[in-house]
């Protein structure tokens, strides 16, 4: 398994940079993470080249997070209202590279808006996909809902039911490397890149986890998960700015990120 040559950023609950020139901006809402830990053995070969897994006390972990999208807009536009708005599911892993760039990669993304799903694919090479979705609210009770059209595997899905809780006032050191990530790596034809985002600190509940039950997480090539999540968190939301994509391959010494 590829190394490292340097050590990662610090986990900061508020972002390390600003994006003054955003590429996209949007809103992420009614957020619901579930996280359960991983062999970094089992989801270093799913990582594009160049990052290696990040870990909390050696393990990592695999997120499967559901919320709603909010407007997507390009640059200082508007955000768009329909079309830019849909639920969303995505299956996660955590990356570290050589510059020491913490951030997410995507094994799966299920929307529920078409047209997102192809820009996103042809222009970023994210695995989004179209599904059919739905978000509901009874009370302080959330249900998220997911069954995949196209591409395949045709029919994986999901259905997520959390109950909100308390405020956290103080979150823990895990809590913050799983939420507080400011950036994800990918790679578009063959050449790594890193995508910046800021947005303000999360405002985190607990919730807990009234069903769930699922296959996007070994549709994603990683082992089912096995009990309960680790974590279950809960937020309002943020709204978010993407910045402009950076190289994300060897650094200029010629060591591997």
């Amino acid at each position: 398994m590829p190394t490292t040559t340097n050590t990662p950023e610090p986990v900061t609950p508020d972002p390390p940079r600003d994006e003054p020139r955003p590429l996209l901006t949007q809103s992420w809402l009614d957020l619901a993470f579930l996280h359960w830990a991983a062999d970094p053995a089992d989801v270093a070969p799913l990582l594009p080249r160049g990052t290696v897994p990040d870990t909390f006390d050696g393990v990592t972990y695999v997120g499967l997070i559901a919320f709603r999208m909010h407007r997507i807009g390009w640059l200082r536009l508007p955000g768009i209202p329909y079309l830019g708005s849909f639920p969303e599911t995505n299956v996660r892993l955590y990356s570290v590279d050589g510059q020491g760039r913490r951030g997410v990669v995507f094994r799966s993304l299920d929307a529920g808006r078409l047209l997102p799903v192809a820009v996103a694919r042809a222009a970023f090479r994210l695995p989004y996909v179209w599904s059919r979705m739905a978000v509901s609210r009874d009370g302080d009770t959330l249900t998220y809902t997911s069954t995949r059209r196209l591409p395949g595997p045709r029919g994986a899905h999901s259905r997520i039911g959390v109950r909100i809780g308390e405020p956290i006032a103080e979150p823990t050191a895990l809590e913050h490397f799983l939420t507080a990530r400011w950036g994800l790596h990918t790679s578009v034809l063959g050449r790594p890149l890193y995508l910046p985002n800021t947005h303000p600190r999360w405002r985190l509940h607990r919730a807990r986890l009234l069903e769930c039950s699922e296959d996007l997480v070994a549709a994603g090539g990683l082992p089912a998960p096995v009990g309960d999540p680790a974590s279950v968190l809960y937020s309002p939301g943020v709204p978010v700015r993407f910045g402009r994509p950076a190289p994300g391959g060897p650094r200029a010494d010629g060591q591997v990120r």
